[in-house]
Formats: C-alpha cells, sequence, structure tokens
C-alpha cells in the first residue's frame, strides 16, 4: 500500500512532486490537425491509416521530431482540410510555421530534418503564440476531466490560437499546456494561470506560475533556469543555460545559467526520490524522482 490508491494520477503528484524539470524535451515538433476521438497511441492506424502511420512514425523517430495531434476545442465538422504546424522550439532560435493540407500522405513530402534548422518558408510564419493544451483522454483520464475545460475557455480569448492536442508528456501534471514556438511548458494551472502564461509570452516576458520548464532544454537546465528566473528580473530570451560537467560533484548535476547583461550563476541541482504512486491513472505504483534545485552560486568573471 502507498497511500494513493484510488487517486488520480494528477492529484496523486500533486501531493509532494515540483513541477520543475518535468517538461518533455522535444525541439521539433508536427502538429497536424486530426478532429474527432483519438486512440491511444499518437499516431496509429486507427487515427492516420495504416498506409502512412509506419512511414510516418519512422520519419518523426529518426529526425528527433515530436508527432503530435490537434484539433479546435469542442465539436467541429471536419471540412477535409488539415492544419499542419512545425516549430522549433529550441531556446534563443525558436520558431512556427502553419500551412493546410488536403490529403494526409502530404505529411510524406516533408523534410522533417528542416526542423531542426532554420524556418524552412514551407508555411506562412506564425507570430503570435500557439495554445497546446493536452486533452488526449485516451492515454490518460486526468487530461480530458482537466485539459478540456481549459482549452475550452481559453478560446474564448484566443480563438485562433488554441488548440486541445494528443499526449505531451507528464499528465500527471494536468492541466497540461505547451507554449509554442518558445516551448514553454506548464502544468497544474487553471484558467487565469494560463490566460497569464500566455499574455507573458506575448510580451517577451516568463511566467512562473505552473512553469515546468522549457522543452528545448535538459531537466536539469529546466531546473536551473527556473530556479535562477525566481530570483532575478529576465525576459523570455534574456537567459541562456548549459550544462557543466563538474568532476567532483558526486550526488549532483550542475548547470551555468547566463543572463545577456553579462551576469551568470552556477546552479547545482540534486535528484530526490518520493514516496512510489501511479503515473498514469489505474497503472501500479511505481518509484517516482525529481530533479531540484540545491544551490546557486553567482558567478564572478574568471569563473
Amino acid at each position: 500500500m502507498t497511500g494513493f490508491e484510488g487517486m488520480l494520477c494528477s492529484a496523486a503528484a500533486a501531493v509532494d512532486v515540483p513541477l520543475p524539470g518535468t517538461a518533455t524535451r522535444v525541439t521539433g515538433w508536427l502538429c497536424v490537425e486530426q478532429p474527432g476521438a483519438w486512440g491511444r497511441d499518437v499516431i496509429g492506424d486507427e487515427v492516420l491509416g495504416q498506409e502512412i502511420t509506419a512511414e510516418l512514425a519512422a520519419r518523426t523517430s529518426a529526425a528527433k521530431v515530436r508527432p503530435t495531434l490537434i484539433r479546435r476545442p469542442g465539436r467541429n465538422d471536419f471540412t477535409g482540410v488539415r492544419t499542419v504546424l512545425i516549430a522549433s522550439s529550441r531556446p534563443q532560435r525558436f520558431w512556427c510555421e502553419r500551412f493546410e493540407i488536403t490529403d494526409l500522405k502530404q505529411l510524406l513530402d516533408l523534410d522533417l530534418n528542416l526542423l531542426n534548422g532554420p524556418p524552412p518558408g514551407i508555411g506562412a510564419p506564425v507570430r503570435d503564440p500557439l495554445i497546446l493544451v493536452c486533452a488526449h483522454g485516451k492515454r490518460d483520464q486526468c487530461c480530458a476531466l482537466f485539459g478540456r475545460p481549459i482549452a475550452a475557455n481559453l478560446a474564448t480569448d484566443y480563438p485562433d490560437r488554441v488548440w486541445e492536442c494528443s499526449h505531451t508528456g507528464g499528465h500527471r501534471f494536468a492541466p497540461a499546456m505547451v507554449l509554442l514556438p518558445s516551448g514553454l511548458t506548464y502544468g497544474r494551472i487553471d484558467t487565469a494561470a494560463a490566460i497569464a502564461a500566455v499574455e507573458a509570452v506575448g510580451r517577451g516576458a516568463v511566467s512562473l506560475d505552473g512553469l515546468r520548464g522549457r522543452s528545448g532544454h535538459h531537466p536539469v537546465e529546466q531546473v536551473a533556469e527556473i530556479a535562477v528566473r525566481e530570483q532575478v528580473s529576465a525576459r523570455l530570451d534574456d537567459l541562456t543555460v548549459r550544462l557543466e560537467t563538474d568532476s567532483t560533484a558526486t550526488d549532483s548535476d550542475l548547470a551555468v545559467v547566463t543572463h545577456r547583461d553579462g551576469r551568470r550563476w552556477r546552479v547545482a541541482t540534486r535528484t530526490v526520490e518520493f514516496p512510489p504512486r501511479q503515473a498514469s491513472c489505474g497503472a501500479a505504483p511505481k518509484p517516482v524522482t525529481a530533479v531540484v534545485a540545491d544551490q546557486i552560486q553567482p558567478l564572478t568573471a574568471g569563473q
């Protein structure tokens, strides 16, 4: 017995598991509009059809691009025209483009390796932040229960920018939201926190309420960036983060955070263990760990 039996996975995680460092690491995104119900798998024969499923899965895996299904909140009639979003969420070099297709086979015409470079000019540039809210109920009920209402509320204020999306990783942190192309990932948000995050990134700022990290970063980098942001004022692209190897460190991982104005900090992190619990609703309990900031050291010139 773990004490979490019968709880939703998001409720079990909310007891003591911290959010920073939990954003799924993704730098390339392929988002394909697919109205209606989704299967458990993001790319499955029952969703996109057997003819292209295996090929698209192989190509996205080879290019390290995350395939994501998207749909507008609410019930929408399918016109046969699908919106496709391609995005890179690499820090300081992020971008997003949008275009439409009428046949899923057109996805196989894409060179997905282009998502690892500068904007390819395949579609129209997307200027305003796009909002993905996980609503993948077949993957985990928490996403449907908590994600769909958030998406519907956000669609009132941002009707052309909000999409329900398939699994983004971390349904135990539902409601889960990703802002593209920055890759800022949020969890346990309510409508007010979600709006604050969208408005902040639109101004080139970052809201810390519910922030899990930036998808283009390693978990240690995510934790380090958030730890510094909690101490100093910094705009979206004011900070750069890199992992640092220290041969004397035995139980910590290090990252150096640099501000645009020249200030630098070395952040030591450590992995903390928590009591086992379910990672998905109905699943068996398993060990839970999290990366936390242990020490933030300002660096001087030469360090």
